[in-house]
């Protein structure tokens, strides 16, 4: 019996791959000499589709898959796949929600600690001979600071758990109010920023939020205050950022994400006052391997029952 045939829009590790070749006849899109062409060629012959919150599955390409009925995506976000295309066409999408949770959260603590209390910069200082020449310049704690949080869904109230341990006070703003959520809602962003200590971004990327975290906003986060970003680059206005960063008017930034990854605004780089990461708030062992079975299994669950685990 021949193996179901399954496009794969980019690569994951070699340990998915393998796993994804033993259960189905797999094309590998990247490796094409011309995958626009092949798709024009060949697109007809695929019913499913493989790929991650990096590479997606544009308009374009579902132009191209006139018999697809199923994408599994590795990882959370979605902005990069035509969603409305293929709702319009039925084709399901599923992501790997809830497997990743803890390990983003665990990131977005991470980097309020550290651009709190400075422990990169203070490293530096130390590897670098300063202390040889006096103290470190005093940093901020983080116990008892006001978090307010962009978003929150699965990833938000992983986040806003691991700051009770830092007796934090929060607030949240979403498009709508969290039914029967304990923590005060804010419709407006430009003032949860005034308000906050922290601001934490865990919300969906796409059109809807693209640089709802504009120059307004980190003014009225001001100068002490630190914005930390673990959901999507396109959330924040870079150069409002950079320039915020640069006039401190901004206290810093934990970034994990960035508009055109994976570059990054050469201008960071020199700035102690953020903390930038290769977006690696799910990059773990644990957490990988859990997203690369889910796809699978989402994948399994659609051709033995026509459904998907983890709709979207």
């Amino acid at each position: 019996m021949s193996k179901p045939k399954v496009l794969q829009v980019g690569p994951l590790t070699d340990r998915f791959q393998h796993n994804l070749a033993d259960r189905y006849d797999v094309t590998p899109l990247w490796q094409q000499p011309d995958p626009k062409t092949f798709l024009k060629m060949h697109g007809a012959q695929f019913e499913l589709v493989a790929t991650s919150a990096r590479f997606g599955c544009s308009a374009e390409q579902l132009a191209a898959l006139p018999n697809l009925k199923a994408i599994s995506s590795f990882g959370v976000g979605y902005d990069s796949i035509a969603v409305d295309v293929a709702r319009d066409r039925g084709i399901g999408i599923s992501t790997t929600p809830d497997v990743l949770n803890d390990c983003v959260a665990d990131l977005a603590m991470g980097l309020m600690i550290d651009t709190s209390r400075k422990l990169a910069a203070s490293e530096r200082f130390l590897r670098a001979g300063g202390w040889l020449n006096g103290n470190f310049p005093l940093a901020r704690r983080v116990s008892g600071k006001r978090l307010g949080i962009v978003g929150l869904g699965r990833i938000g109230q992983a986040v806003v758990k691991r700051s009770s341990g830092f007796d934090m006070d929060v607030r949240y703003h979403n498009r709508s109010p969290v039914k029967d959520s304990p923590y005060t809602y804010e419709a407006s962003l430009v003032e949860l920023a005034r308000w906050a200590d922290f601001l934490v971004l865990t919300c969906p990327g796409g059109a809807a939020t693209h640089h709802i975290v504009n120059a307004e906003v980190l003014a009225a986060l001001g100068p002490t205050g630190i914005v930390v970003n673990v959901a999507r680059g396109s959330v924040i206005d870079e150069q409002a950022l950079v320039t915020a960063l640069q006039n401190g008017t901004l206290g810093g930034a934990g970034l994990d994400v960035f508009e055109a990854e994976p570059k990054v605004p050469e201008a960071l780089f020199a700035l102690d006052n953020v903390m930038l990461l290769p977006h690696v708030g799910s990059a773990t062992e644990e957490t990988r391997l859990q997203m690369e079975e889910l796809v699978l299994a989402n994948l399994q669950a659609f051709v033995e029952r026509g459904e998907l685990l983890t709709p979207l």
